[in-house]
């Protein structure tokens, strides 16, 4: 294990100084990372849509959220329900970062927001069009439109964050939230903003997205009755992935900044990088070659080598051709040293939470800096020959982390790869 090489100009390096989240097995980073090391599902039954016509039964859903616990009941009904996690987590980052909330004078100014998401917010989409169908155009609500803009988002965490600065939303479907984390850190490397909300969010388990994902055979369907056992990346049984909602936001710092305002520090953004496969809408490129080109150049990007690694946090969807994908990538990049790095799938707990996901793994790899602690993936039971590293197999472990890289290759062929590190000074 080796140190990182990093630039001492505390203008040009960018910190994480505040973290936040509500996923499937946790409503706060506390419970969330206490459910991962202890290798808890977060998939069950789905309870918000009538499921008894598809063949899928199951969801990484998020328990007991209550929005009017955050938001004004006349705006929580205005608002998609991402934007309510959305806005929810926000209270969560800023407390944790020990911020003003709201911002005021010029940290208003030099502050901005920068989110992901796949689908945007099609719930709210979805209920317009069932108001058009039950009652006409004169019964459809005219918050239909606004609320399921994908960057709805980040108007309610500018708003409510007196946030004044750059602000941007990406939908890059599954590498939104690492593209969004690593787009706001280059924000503030460029001058444009001291301080950046950056992170991903979706949640879209209704009927029309798992209809969608049930033609396009994207889903397990062979676990309805065996939920927390649905979602087994790299296992040999693996048959799709399992479809969930969640959120994590980060505050981004200029270094210099944190340092001023005695901040703590989690972690740095060290590089990253943005890729495409240029092969199939749907199907990985079976060679890997953009999820290699991700990964070399964001360690390029940072400046660290092979041998610096500690952990990957694996985009690990449990899909049959994506597992073996991302596998391939890793061994041949690494070489034989790619059977020494721990590699580990959150979504083997959470699920498949989209313009989240990368968001919420990017938190992991944080965490796992922070305590010297990978979560496991679990359901390993099985082993396939094509995916054969360490996938530290359904059981936590301790391991110092300096450097981790979190992977995310979503739909289009877009891959993303952030480098994470302890912070030294």
């Amino acid at each position: 294990m080796s140190s990182p090489t990093q630039p001492r100009d505390p203008s040009s390096r960018v910190v994480i100084t505040g973290v936040g989240a509500i996923t499937p097995v946790g409503n706060s980073v506390a419970e969330t990372w206490a459910s991962l090391v202890n290798g808890r599902s977060g998939i069950e039954t789905i309870t918000q849509f009538d499921y008894r016509q598809l063949p899928v039964h199951i969801a990484g859903e998020i328990k007991d959220f209550n929005p009017r616990q955050y938001i004004e009941p006349k705006d929580a009904r205005r608002m998609s329900r991402s934007s309510q996690l959305v806005v929810a987590t926000l209270s969560q980052v800023m407390a944790d970062a020990a911020l003003p909330y709201p911002l005021t004078g010029e940290m208003a100014e030099r502050t901005g927001v920068y989110m992901g998401t796949s689908m945007g917010h099609w719930d709210k989409a979805e209920q317009g069009f069932m108001e058009y169908l039950k009652g006409g155009p004169l019964k459809t609500s005219p918050f239909s439109i606004p609320a399921s803009s994908p960057n709805l988002a980040a108007f309610h965490l500018c708003v409510r964050l007196n946030a004044q600065g750059y602000t941007n939303t990406v939908a890059t479907a599954c590498s939104a939230g690492t593209v969004a984390i690593a787009e706001a850190a280059e924000v503030i490397k460029r001058g444009r903003c001291e301080m950046m909300i950056a992170g991903g969010a979706e949640a879209n388990i209704n009927l029309t997205t798992i209809a969608g994902f049930v033609a396009m055979r994207g889903l397990s369907t062979l676990s309805n009755d065996d939920p927390a056992r649905a979602s087994r990346p790299f296992d040999a049984k693996r048959d799709g992935f399992i479809l969930s909602e969640g959120c994590a936001l980060f505050v981004l710092e200029r270094l210099d900044h944190a340092l001023a305002r005695g901040a703590r520090i989690y972690a740095e953004i060290l590089g990253s990088a943005h890729t495409s496969d240029t092969y199939h809408i749907v199907i990985p490129d079976p060679g890997a070659r953009g999820a290699i080109r991700a990964m070399r150049w964001a360690l390029a990007d940072a400046g660290i080598e092979l041998e610096a690694v500690d952990y990957i946090n694996a985009h690990g969807p449990s899909t049959p051709a994506g597992d073996a994908a991302e596998t391939l990538a890793i061994k041949t990049l690494f070489g034989e040293r790619a059977y020494e790095v721990p590699v580990s799938s959150t979504k083997s707990m959470i699920g498949h939470s989209f313009g989240a996901t990368g968001a919420i793994e990017a938190l992991a790899c944080v965490k796992s800096i922070e305590t010297g602690t990978i979560h496991p993936t679990i359901n390993y039971q099985t082993p396939d020959p094509a995916c054969d590293l360490d996938y530290v197999p359904n059981v936590a472990r301790a391991h110092p982390v300096n450097v981790a890289l979190s992977n995310s290759f979503g739909l289009g062929g877009q891959n993303s790869c952030l480098v994470l590190g302890k912070y030294h000074n």
